[in-house]
């Protein structure tokens, strides 16, 4: 009945992972969390966002996609097959997690906002299909996905550290720039939504109401915005170097620099070539991976050392000669 009432306790009772297991849980949950990025943009650029016309079924009258719906059909039903992927690397976590010997009750916690995030975005997914692919729903469910990024990204980090209290490792004013470099990254990610939700990709080939703005306007914003970022970055990268911070850290900043090098080229190609969706999913893929390397650099500036172990008490010696 234990199986039944409490399957998490009762599995841990039985199996001891190995932190390397429950990192290796925690890096899948990263690695389909921006997968399911990447493949909800394939349903997006190809023109199947009403593949399924309803939900959670595909049709009316069944569950999956029917041949009469086609390619799109597909391309929309094995987008909602991935999210099961998702949802069982997070399951995997939040058991690996449960499981680890001594149990680490912060990560169980992280693995569980993953399923709740998972969980709201997926209702949120329903309702974009629902409004005909209303685009403020398209928005908030990628910024949902980039929230479950964040989490993720979290939950990974922390299997490699302890459990104590988080310790600086470089003086207070970088760690606040960190902060400003978070926030401008936000900023950025949520410009790149509405340059979406106003560009020509409307997600199916019928005619779906846009944002109204100016799509070359906002593009520009956009492009402001990450120029800020740009900067944030570099400025991080020579801070960085003026205060000895650890090694790691001077490597997650110059990745962040890479990496934003590699999206900012593909940014600039994809607008002066009209938007080929090739290059619109590299550019979703890579808003993914800035993001990512912008919470690790953040991340790598403190430690969690592992938590000092209890001291047994000791004999009273006078006791012990009674």
């Amino acid at each position: 009945m234990d199986a039944v009432f409490n399957p998490c306790a009762y599995l841990a009772a039985r199996w001891t992972p190995s932190p390397r297991t429950v990192r290796r849980a925690a890096l899948a949950a990263l690695v389909m969390s921006v997968a399911i990025v990447v493949t909800g943009g394939a349903v997006r650029l190809t023109g199947s966002g009403l593949g399924c016309d309803t939900w959670p079924k595909c049709t009316d009258d069944s569950l999956i996609a029917t041949r009469a719906q086609g390619f799109h059909g597909a391309i929309e039903f094995g987008n909602r097959m991935l999210t099961y992927v998702l949802s069982g690397a997070v399951g995997w976590f939040i058991l690996a997690a449960r499981s680890a010997k001594p149990w680490r009750h912060a990560l169980t916690r992280l693995g569980w906002l993953q399923f709740l995030v998972v969980l709201g975005n997926a209702v949120l997914g329903g309702i974009t299909v629902m409004t005909g692919l209303n685009p403020y729903s398209v928005a908030g469910h990628f910024l949902l996905a980039t929230s479950l990024i964040a989490v993720t990204t979290v939950s990974w980090q922390r299997t490699a550290e302890g459990d104590a209290a988080p310790r600086p490792r470089v003086p207070g004013p970088v760690r606040r720039l960190s902060w400003a470099l978070i926030a401008a990254t936000l900023v950025l990610i949520a410009a790149g939504t509405v340059v979406t939700g106003s560009g020509p990709h409307a997600g199916d080939s019928s005619e779906i109401r846009r944002m109204p703005f100016d799509w070359a306007a906002t593009a520009h914003v956009h492009a402001i915005a990450a120029w800020a970022v740009c900067a944030l970055a570099v400025a991080m990268w020579l801070v960085l170097r003026v205060v000895d911070a650890p090694a790691d850290t001077r490597s997650r900043a110059r990745d962040l620099l890479v990496v934003l090098l590699a999206q900012g080229a593909v940014g600039y190609v994809q607008y002066a070539t009209e938007l080929p969706e090739v290059l619109v999913a590299a550019h979703m893929l890579g808003s993914c991976l800035v993001w990512v390397a912008v919470l690790r650099l953040a991340l790598s500036l403190r430690e969690r050392p592992a938590a000092p172990a209890a001291v047994p008490a000791q004999a009273d010696p006078q006791l012990s000669a009674v």
